[in-house]
């Protein structure tokens, strides 16, 4: 029995497969949640750029807007913020359909 003291026993394999696996899962989450925020951010964007526009316009339409270029350029941040969230859209839709190709 003096002889067995060093032997230490075995770790069971399923604590380190778990271990990775929370680890890697961690990580997929985190990337998940910083494009949610980013999706979400762009479209919080495109909802106030309208909300923008319509109030230039109701000032614009009872007279009360000061200077006449404000509407224009608060329709182009309105149409360009529109863009980027279809751009965004559109990419993730690509690299889903391209996800989906792939034989596992």
């Amino acid at each position: 029995m003096e002889g067995a003291a060093f032997i230490t026993p075995m770790m069971p394999w399923n604590s380190i497969g778990i271990q990775q696996e929370n680890q890697h899962t961690a990580e997929v989450n985190a990337e998940a949640s910083l494009f949610k925020d980013i999706f979400k951010s762009t479209i919080n964007q495109v909802k106030e750029t309208q909300a923008d526009v319509e109030h230039k316009q109701y000032l614009l339409a009872t007279g009360q807007l000061d200077d006449a270029h404000t509407l224009p350029i608060a329709e182009a941040k309105a149409g360009l913020s529109l863009d980027v969230m279809i751009s965004l859209r559109n990419k993730t839709l690509e690299a889903y359909n391209e996800l989906i190709k792939i034989n596992v």
